[in-house]
């Protein structure tokens, strides 16, 4: 099994993400890093078609984004003190509509639009809301599973495109994992970019009220937190960015059948994007509609535009 190495290096690949005192390791020795890999190409909204073609994989429609609670167990977290309907939607994610809407803090702002316009709209992935203009079509929302040979599930992606102008808003692959220095199961999203990714490490917390708390924060490599990756064959580079955390809390609400989600990015603890989602159950006879842009009660963007619905495909 190949060691862990710490290297102080700088260098550029072709997706525009540098490096500087990274860890070169391997997938053996760092299994928690396994993920989708795009082409210098960029990715798009069929890359997970086209990844499971090259990796002799089948594309099926797939039901929830968590398969097993019981899987991320430990210490801060117990499966049995999640509300039904927080568990319900991540088991039976394709059974929900979502609206959302998102609040861009001061001067962050800008980045964004830099972000967008540098990498985003070029890569096809990450594409954030800015406004709420940028959602007023819709989006669509797909879930797969990629299984191999054997009916093993090997990724679960979920795909969400803006219809307004068909950029990829997210692409990425969820799963459980688990980390050196973190006792009990995470959730991993990997968003592929092209010769690496960008992981997002999240530890599961059961809170007081039902609710289920996602925290991308910890001490460093190994830990749970956001990571960047390059692989150069079997050599993989990854880079921990203390600086960048998210919280995702998940919640029951008093209307049947919804819940709803806050998630907040903070930069070196200073919160620049809250992203808020309603996400509402359909009715067992009703099939995927389309439904038209609305601002969800005593919610807003601070813009007075309406929020984004989802539209199935």
């Amino acid at each position: 099994m190949a060691q862990l190495e710490a290297r102080a290096s700088h260098r550029l690949d072709d997706s525009g993400v540098g490096q500087s005192t990274g860890v070169a390791t391997d997938l053996e020795s760092s299994p928690w890093l396994d993920g989708p890999i795009a082409k210098p190409t960029g990715v798009g909204v069929r890359f997970f078609d086209v990844f499971a073609a090259e990796q002799g994989l089948s594309v099926q429609a797939g039901t929830g984004l968590i398969k097993n609670f019981a899987e991320l167990a430990g210490p801060s977290f117990q499966p049995e003190g999640i509300a039904p309907e927080v568990r319900h939607f991540y088991e039976n994610t394709t059974e929900y509509e979502l609206d959302a809407w998102s609040e861009w803090c001061g001067f962050f702002r800008p980045f964004g639009c830099l972000l967008a316009w540098v990498f985003s709209h070029r890569l096809q992935q990450l594409n954030v809301p800015l406004s709420g203009l940028d959602t007023s079509g819709g989006i669509t929302s797909r879930v797969v599973d990629l299984v191999d040979a054997e009916g093993k599930v090997r990724n679960t992606a979920w795909i969400r495109e803006l219809l307004s102008n068909r950029q990829v808003l997210y692409a990425g692959s969820y799963s459980t994992c688990r980390v050196p220095n973190f006792d009990g199961g995470c959730v991993k999203v990997v968003f592929p970019l092209p010769n690496g990714n960008a992981i997002v490490i999240l530890h599961p917390q059961s809170q007081s009220d039902g609710s289920f708390l996602l925290t991308s924060s910890g001490a460093g490599y190994g830990s749970p937190g956001f990571c960047f990756t390059v692989h150069e064959g079997e050599r993989v580079w990854a880079k921990y960015v203390p600086a960048i955390q998210e919280t995702i809390r998940v919640h029951a609400t008093s209307t049947k059948n919804q819940v709803r989600a806050d998630h907040v990015l903070r930069f070196w603890g200073v919160t620049f994007l809250r992203l808020h989602y309603r996400l509402q159950r359909m009715q067992a006879t009703q099939a995927p509609a389309a439904v038209g842009p609305s601002v969800p009660p005593s919610a807003g963007n601070g813009e007075g535009v309406p929020a984004l619905s989802t539209r199935h495909p």
